[in-house]
C-alpha cells in the first residue's frame, strides 16, 4: 500500500515538473526576462526542468513496478501516469498559466482517460 502511495505522490510531482518543461515556454513573452528568449534558449530551459521531471519520474516506476515489489504492472503504471498528466495539467492551465476555458468537451474527454483507468485496473 505505501509503495502505491509513494509512487502515486512522485508521479504528481514528476508531471508538475513535466507540465512546466513541455508548456512553461509557451508563457515566456508574459516574463519580462525570458520573452525574448529564443528557440535554443527555450529548449535548454525546458531540458532543466524536464531534469526534475525523471529526477522524481525514474523512482516512481521502480517503486511502484511489480517486479521491483511494487503493486503496479507496466500498463497501470502507464495508465495512472496518464490519467495523473491529464489532471495536473488542467489544474495548472487554468490555476497558474490561466489560458483557455475548460469546456464540456474537456471535460467528457478527460472523464474518458479517468473510465479507462477504471476499465484497466478491473480485473475480469
Amino acid at each position: 500500500m505505501a509503495k502505491g502511495i509513494y509512487t502515486i505522490v512522485l508521479l504528481l510531482v514528476s508531471n508538475l515538473f513535466m507540465t512546466f518543461a513541455w508548456y512553461g515556454h509557451l508563457q515566456f513573452q508574459k516574463i519580462y526576462w525570458l520573452k525574448n528568449t529564443g528557440l535554443i534558449g527555450n529548449i535548454a530551459i525546458s531540458w532543466g526542468i524536464a531534469l526534475f521531471e525523471y529526477v522524481f519520474q525514474v523512482p516512481a516506476n521502480r517503486i511502484g513496478h511489480i517486479e521491483h515489489g511494487g503493486p503496479f504492472s507496466m500498463f497501470e503504471l502507464k495508465t495512472i501516469q496518464e490519467a495523473i498528466s491529464i489532471s495536473v495539467f488542467v489544474l495548472v492551465n487554468i490555476y497558474v498559466f490561466k489560458e483557455g476555458n475548460l469546456q464540456w468537451n474537456h471535460i467528457l474527454g478527460f472523464a474518458l482517460i479517468l473510465l479507462a483507468v477504471f476499465v484497466l485496473f478491473k480485473k475480469w
